[in-house]
């Protein structure tokens, strides 16, 4: 069965730059180990990008969140420095969720990054939703959320939901 480590905006504006948390710095040796771990065994690795431009501040969510971040080719939309493995795929996405995870072969899913309590749970159930007999699970211990009470509500969302929590 093929495994795939789906690595959620792990970019340098949500790590420690516009919207950087303490949080979130802190996980981010454990995703390097998790991306290690797929790695050695040959599995698929993709790496979800938030991706704005420069009239972010005019879409819909630039006036419900008004924090310029993730502006493609930035600093703050790379990936975080140590992250990256060969063969990775990349996904720029424009919104919370990824719309076209039709468009891959998923059979067991894991995935880790930030925020838990927007992209991750996003992604997470719609991948759920078109997936709805393979194993999807978080790793809560590679997430972090706005807040670490909104990260414990996303993590109990996606239980309720039939996604495996790993803490």
């Amino acid at each position: 069965m093929k495994r795939t480590l789906i690595v959620v905006d792990m970019q340098n504006d949500f790590i420690d730059g516009a919207l950087g948390t303490k949080e979130a710095v802190a996980i981010v040796d454990n995703v390097k180990n998790k991306i290690r771990e797929y790695a050695d065994r040959g599995d698929e690795i993709i790496f979800t990008r938030d991706t704005h431009h420069e009239d972010y501040m005019e879409t819909n969510e630039g006036k419900h969140l008004p924090v310029p971040h993730c502006i493609k080719g930035t600093y703050g939309w790379e990936v975080a420095d140590g992250l990256a493995v060969p063969g990775a795929i990349y996904i720029d996405k424009p919104s919370f969720g990824y719309t076209e995870w039709k468009d891959y072969d998923l059979q067991d899913v894991e995935m880790v990054g930030l925020c838990t309590d927007i992209c991750v749970v996003s992604n997470a159930l719609m991948i759920k939703a078109l997936y709805p007999e393979i194993n999807v699970r978080v790793d809560a211990r590679c997430c972090a959320g706005v807040t670490p009470e909104s990260h414990e509500a996303a993590l109990t969302t996606m239980t309720m939901c039939q996604v495996e929590v790993v803490r």
